[in-house]
């Protein structure tokens, strides 16, 4: 029981991490997009939505409950998915080539799909918990 909740403590860490490290490379992006003005406000859009996917998912860890983690991360999934959106329209619009933005858009996929699960997996163990 001990090694599971250490592996777990680990994932935890390892996507707090992986969120910073994300926002990071959102940020070295905007600053090296064009001057232009449909560059620079779709960059400040994703900027902000990509910056704070990791901070709601830190904060989800203060959640006085596990409904409030729940929602927060939730919160947390919409700046990702939103993030990715604004990324899709920087390639599609020509701003940013797509190669330049292969690692990021992966990325942000994969962050996604993790909490996506994170919020399945915390659904459950709180219907399990009501449950008894």
């Amino acid at each position: 029981m001990k090694a599971e909740g250490k592996k777990q403590n680990e994932e935890v860490k390892d996507l707090r991490i992986r969120t910073k490290e994300f926002a990071l490379g959102i940020i070295r992006m905007y600053s090296a997009l064009p001057k232009t003005t449909e560059a620079q406000v779709i960059g400040k859009q994703v900027l902000r939505s990509g910056t704070s996917v990791g901070a709601n998912y830190r904060e989800a860890f203060r959640a006085r409950s596990k409904a409030e983690f729940i929602s927060i991360v939730g919160i947390s999934l919409k700046d990702a998915e939103e993030t990715a959106y604004w990324l899709e329209l920087l390639e599609d619009a020509g701003i940013v080539s797509a190669t330049k933005l292969v690692e990021i858009r992966v990325e942000i996929d994969e962050l996604i799909a993790i909490m996506v699960t994170t919020i399945k997996t915390a659904r459950t163990n709180l219907k399990g918990e009501v449950l008894k």
